[in-house]
């Protein structure tokens, strides 16, 4: 098999010089990138707009959007920071949004009133705001900052009128702060315990002085979280993975203490909500790397359903109007990026509000993702996402990319990604793995690495590299690793402990040296610490093992060329983290790229800075790995 290139079209032709069996047109980065990306969905108080966010400018900004079609308005104007919009306030086009300065995480709460001008409602230098929702009456909405201690979060109630504030909860045990009732009562709290085991406390916020209810007394190790309360406040719905391998939905009555089951599947339940008005109650499950969202008429005791003729994908950030007339939903794929749509609940009708993907763009030449498993060093099945190029065949086999997630913990999951379509695109199978230790797969699966990092996922991520040269298509010979954050380590740690397993490593923003991210993580993760140094090991009593799987100490052992991505106020991994290593190999005489983005931090979103970056992901593979 052939492979001939005319003007950015790859053909593939039979042996003979026949007819094209595939044409695919090849894209630049920018012209995936200049695909929409946008999120979030709140309707007007008279429900005739919806607010949400775009990256139409080059930079994420707010935009409202006509419910009956047209073109969306810009309602922010930034040119550096992205910024998020959370809501209107309940009775005027006023709105609460977000924004950090170049990607430090330290967000700030703003409110954008009518007249266009804007407030910082938490003002102060280092401190760090979240938007905790709206009272039931919608007469106060919540806000929690660390600007007291840096450690934890306070709660803070605000007045939708003039803004006036009062603490809450002063927050000196650590909690973190998930959910408070309607009727403004009560505020579920968490206690972790570690990355196994956490309880749910709720606190009286009419009582301050009165004794926590422990939602969730057990023995052993069992993770609960808070999904929400119901919309008459007299219960607590939260997840427990007390009977199960998967998270379940329970209800805890306040008034009673009774716990009863409330949805319980073969996967974990991730999220639950009810609507305003209470009638519509929205869950969804990870099942098996695809969301999968249920709503529930609670009225009528019947699921809703969709209609027959919306395009295939996720349906998810789902939003319900004020009346519970009209909901606002995304649909996503692999092969389409996420599309707003309003659909009117009582006659089905509905409209798609954005056509996000670019389209210069034919989504024939699109590839989706399939889920596959492969076997690693010990026969446990790792679950993982594989794209394979059009135009890869057994005669002309492709090189391969295995693609480790972020974490620890995280999951690759099916959905449209603009960097694996450029790779992809340009004749680079990738395989997302899940290796052990990843979300989305039972409790025991998410553990199996605890305090084995460095060595056990290494090694699924090595078998990865073996079930690609198992199949025909793929050039065996020609296999990289990429990945980010976490997943950036585990390519440092390729390259330095498997220094043979894989021909290249694109490490972006990945830890290299675990005894100092430990040691200087961000002072608001102090009440994830515990179960971070249970996941990892803690650097005052694991120095020799954090040292042992930190690949800037094995950096000589490193012999195959690299590229390393870096936002330079990245609060998580430091960019002297990458600084480090990249100076530590070059002394190897191994060829080494370095990119470094002076406005961004644990993540790229600014679109000009999204397109160089993988602009030198795809030179740096076409020069080393093609």
């Amino acid at each position: 098999m052939l492979i001939v290139v005319v003007l950015g079209v790859t053909s593939c032709t039979g042996p003979d010089g026949g007819e094209p069996v595939v044409e695919v047109e090849q894209y630049d980065a920018r012209t995936f990138f200049e695909t929409l990306a946008v999120a979030g969905a709140s309707f007007s108080p008279d429900e005739s707009k919806i607010l949400f966010t775009s990256d139409a400018s080059g930079v994420f900004n707010a935009y409202e959007q006509p419910v009956e079609g047209g073109e969306p308005k810009q309602l922010t104007n930034s040119t550096t920071n992205a910024v998020f919009p959370l809501g209107y306030f309940p009775h005027d086009e006023r709105f609460l949004y977000t924004f950090d300065e170049g990607g430090n995480e330290l967000n700030h709460i703003y409110v954008r009133e009518t007249d266009g001008s804007s407030k910082d409602l938490t003002p102060g230098e280092n401190l760090k705001a979240g938007f905790a929702g709206w009272s039931g009456d919608r007469e106060w909405f919540w806000v929690q900052t660390n600007e007291r201690n840096p450690q934890f979060f306070d709660l803070y109630r605000y007045s939708s009128d003039n803004y006036e504030r009062s603490l809450v909860i002063e927050n000196e045990e650590g909690w973190q702060i998930a959910d408070i009732s309607r009727d403004s009562r009560w505020a579920a709290v968490i206690r972790v315990n570690n990355n196994a085991d956490s309880d749910i406390y709720l606190l009286d916020l009419e009582n301050p002085q009165a004794e926590p209810k422990h939602v969730t007394p057990h023995q052993g190790y069992v993770s609960h979280q808070s999904l929400t309360f119901t919309p008459d406040s007299s219960k607590l719905i939260y997840s427990t993975n007390a009977e199960s391998e998967f998270s379940q939905a329970w209800s805890y009555e306040i008034a009673s203490g009774e716990r009863a089951p409330v949805l319980q599947a073969d996967w974990d339940v991730v999220f639950m909500t009810y609507s305003r008005t209470g009638r519509y109650r929205v869950s969804a499950i990870n099942a098996d790397a695809l969301i999968d969202v249920t709503i529930l008429d609670t009225q009528e005791g019947t699921e809703l359903d969709f209609p027959q003729d919306l395009p295939q994908g996720e349906v998810v950030q789902m939003s319900f109007s004020p009346s519970d007339e009209k909901l606002a939903f995304y649909i996503n794929s692999d092969t389409s990026p996420n599309n707003l749509f309003v659909m009117d609940l009582a006659s089905s009708r509905y409209r798609q509000l954005t056509h996000s993907l670019n389209p210069a763009i034919n989504p024939d030449h699109l590839v989706e993702g399939e889920v596959i498993r492969y076997e690693s060093f010990d026969e446990l099945k790792i679950p993982s996402i594989l794209y394979r190029p059009h135009q890869a065949t057994a005669d002309s086999p492709v090189p391969a990319l295995v693609w480790v997630h972020g974490g620890p913990g995280g999951q690759s999951s099916k959905g449209y990604s603009p960097v694996i379509q450029h790779l992809v695109n340009h004749g680079y199978a990738v395989l997302a793995v899940n290796n052990r230790g990843s979300s989305g797969y039972g409790k025991t699966f998410y553990h199996m690495d605890d305090q084995k990092h460095g060595e056990v996922d290494l090694k699924d991520c090595v078998y990865a590299r073996t079930y690609l040269e198992s199949l025909d298509w793929v050039d065996g010979d020609r296999v990289g690793i990429i990945g980010g954050s976490y997943g950036g380590y585990m390519v440092a740690a390729a390259l330095a402990f498997e220094p043979e397993a894989f021909n290249v490593g694109i490490d972006i923003f990945g830890v290299t040296n675990w005894l100092r991210t430990l040691s200087e993580i961000p002072p608001w993760w102090t009440s994830f610490r515990d179960a971070l140094y249970a996941e990892m090991g803690d650097p005052a009593t694991d120095e020799e093992r954090l040292r042992r799987i930190s690949p800037l100490f094995h950096a000589d052992k490193i012999r195959r060329p690299l590229l390393v991505v870096q936002g330079a106020n990245d609060p998580r991994v430091q960019k002297v983290e990458s600084d480090e290593l990249v100076e530590a190999v070059r002394e190897n005489g191994v060829p080494v790229e370095y990119v470094v983005f002076d406005d961004e931090g644990h993540g790229f979103r600014n679109r000009e800075n999204r397109i160089e970056a993988s602009e030198h992901y795809l030179k740096f593979l076409d020069q080393h790995l093609k």
